[in-house]
């Protein structure tokens, strides 16, 4: 099932003595989780959810329901994200002491926008609209699907764009940097075939080389005492605890200890969660702090400086009114629905309080607003 030398490799990556445990959860079933939105939900909005433990908004699932066919989803009051990857959000919640009102944080290799929406929601909670999160994503392929995720989400501090990693390079303007970068994806084998068909020791060797290519181009924007969580969804030493190394040796850091995150394993210079010993995928994640007295400079408008797209609006003056679920579904497929009891003219349709879009009710019907590239596609029956 996986590549012999991905299997010769396993033992020096994550030791002999768990590779069985690895092997056997790698051909299980993936689980399930959510993070909550805690700006619209305060509560876990399914009976069988079990607290994730490195993540205050989290929760693990025993079945996956149909998410398409919840409006709370759609309306973006959680997010559908593996529980492993959520342990990037708690090393930045770690570190976020470090850093005061005003920060400017880059959310380096962004898509789908699953760490971006946790940033967020630790940056609100510690600074309300003190922060400025930029969301990049070099990939146009991708970019949409972070743009929308943004946008669903509504937090109006974060922006997205679409840069190379050079275009940061030159004046250093924030104070924490997040780079989740391209990796030979070992973690996600369960979850993804074509990253077992593709791997290779040869497609490690070019990830790590483009990983210490991406982290020189934008190392330059970090500010002097700044603070870099570097992660992947991997195992291989060369692409974790080596670029790890490389980074503080290379481009001038030092390596931090956020302390003990049981059953999290701590590796030489960082943290690796392992298939088998937590619920999801394989990730890795380590800390560093650039070399270098903090400057006490005015931060940087980050969004006009790199142009970014703020896809949240406004708040709109129109009166909102409130969809049952069937109604609430049928407007997000984008179907004609009849609402006599609202106001005549523009509304914000909402469900349980939360907005989903506009709407035009003419009385018989209601014109229906809701971007076409958002509808739901599936039937809904």
């Amino acid at each position: 099932m996986f590549p012999e030398a991905f299997i010769r490799m396993l033992p020096e990556a994550i030791g002999p003595e768990r590779v069985q445990t690895v092997l056997d959860a790698l051909s299980a079933d993936p689980s399930v989780s959510i993070r909550l939105n805690p700006s619209k939900l305060g509560a876990c909005p399914f009976p069988d959810g079990e607290r994730i433990p490195w993540s205050p908004y989290g929760y693990l699932l025993k079945e996956r329901p149909n998410f398409t066919l919840d409006p709370l989803f759609h309306a973006g009051c959680y997010y559908v994200q593996d529980s492993s990857a959520m342990f990037v959000g708690e090393l930045f919640r770690q570190v976020l002491p470090s850093v005061g009102p005003g920060v400017t944080v880059l959310d380096l290799c962004a898509a789908p926008g699953g760490k971006t929406t946790d940033l967020a929601a630790s940056l609100r909670e510690r600074f309300g609209d003190g922060f400025s999160l930029l969301a990049n994503e070099v990939m146009r392929s991708r970019f949409g699907v972070l743009r929308s995720n943004v946008r669903t989400w509504g937090d109006p501090r974060v922006g997205v764009v679409s840069r190379d990693p050079s275009v940061f390079s030159g004046k250093p303007v924030f104070d924490i940097v997040v780079a989740d970068v391209p990796c030979s994806g070992e973690g996600m084998f369960r979850k993804d075939g074509k990253a077992v068909a593709d791997w290779s020791p040869e497609t490690v060797d070019f990830c790590a080389a483009r990983s210490r290519r991406i982290l020189s181009d934008v190392w330059s924007a970090l500010k002097p005492g700044g603070i870099l969580l570097y992660s992947t969804c991997t195992f291989n030493r060369q692409e974790n605890d080596g670029t790890v190394a490389w980074i503080a040796s290379g481009l001038g850091a030092d390596i931090l200890d956020c302390g003990d995150f049981p059953p999290v394993i701590r590796t030489e210079h960082g943290y690796a969660l392992l298939p088998g010993y937590v619920p999801g995928e394989g990730q890795y994640a380590a800390a560093l702090r650039k070399h270098g007295e903090p400057e006490s400079v005015r931060t940087a408008d980050v969004f006009s400086l790199f142009k970014a797209d703020l896809p949240v609006p406004p708040p709109d003056p129109y009166p909102t009114f409130d969809l049952d679920r069937e109604t609430a579904l049928r407007y997000l497929h984008g179907d004609a629905i009849s609402i006599p009891d609202a106001p005549a003219g523009m509304l914000t349709l909402t469900y349980e309080g939360h907005p989903l879009g506009p709407g035009k009710n003419l009385g018989r019907r209601c014109n229906n607003l809701y971007p076409k590239d958002r509808r739901i596609r599936m039937d809904i029956r």
